[in-house]
């Protein structure tokens, strides 16, 4: 089980934003989606979660084609965190991690009051390292906090498969670290849009290198982080070594001449 992607293509007025991407990525793995900008990597993400609909090709998620599912199971079985997800109205870190819940409310209008809920929400906190911030206001958080607090929320949602989309974006290399290592930790299957090929390197179990809106590449970090490939997507040369303790590669840059 896990995920299958099968020849997904995707347009967008008249450009081909995806051209026949196909992997399969298995249930509680962590896969990191890389490419240079415009590769297609967000678009990706939203079509594997049923927000943007594929031209042709399919996603399933456990054997079920998500295209195929009501848009609340849907929602239920996927969480999607992405750029610049922040409420736009004052909430606490409590009310924000709640609003990962609105899926499985059972009624169109019910309110957040019940305990399971606030339990799921406060474990959701507890497991990202942010349970002292329950009562804070959104608003007064650092940035690595606030997306310690937004993976809590799609945590809450208690996803089969996690979306994230630039993560570690504007964050210090020490919340970095935290925040990829709280990911890996959930045993959720997990796919995420990266820029820095040394995290991937480090965090992810698979890679999916995307170019133009093509798969170029696919497989562990060894085998997708190479210098050819690299030199080829990114333009740049580079070197690969043994990280000293982990073993996973170390991408080295060769500065420009």
């Amino acid at each position: 089980m896990g995920v299958d992607l099968d020849g997904l293509s995707f347009t967008i007025d008249g450009t081909r934003i995806l051209r026949q991407v196909s992997a399969s990525l298995p249930t509680g793995s962590v896969t990191g989606l890389l490419g240079p900008n415009g590769a297609g990597k967000s678009t990706l993400l939203r079509v594997i979660a049923g927000i943007d609909k594929a031209d042709a090709g399919t996603a399933s998620l456990d054997g079920i084609t998500i295209g195929s599912l009501p848009r609340r199971d849907a929602a239920r079985r996927i969480a999607l965190l992405e750029q610049n997800a922040a409420p736009s109205v004052e909430l606490t870190v409590l009310e924000v991690v709640l609003l990962g819940r609105i899926p499985h409310r059972t009624k169109l209008m019910g309110s957040f009051s019940g305990e399971e809920d606030r339990a799921v929400a406060f474990d959701a906190l507890e497991a990202v390292g942010a349970g002292t911030l329950a009562d804070r206001s959104w608003h007064t958080l650092s940035g690595g906090q606030q997306q310690r607090v937004q993976i809590a929320r799609a945590m809450a949602q208690q996803p089969s498969l996690m979306l994230l989309d630039e993560p570690t974006n504007h964050l210090d290399v020490s919340a970095q670290l935290s925040l990829l290592g709280q990911v890996r930790e959930l045993g959720v299957t997990a796919i995420m849009a990266l820029h820095d090929l040394n995290l991937a390197a480090a965090y992810c179990d698979h890679i999916l290198m995307l170019d133009g809106g093509l798969l170029v590449a696919s497989g562990a970090p060894a085998e997708v982080l190479t210098p050819e490939i690299i030199g080829a997507v990114y333009g740049v040369d580079c070197f690969i070594l043994k990280h000293p303790r982990g073993g996973h590669p170390v991408i080295v840059y060769s500065a420009a001449s």
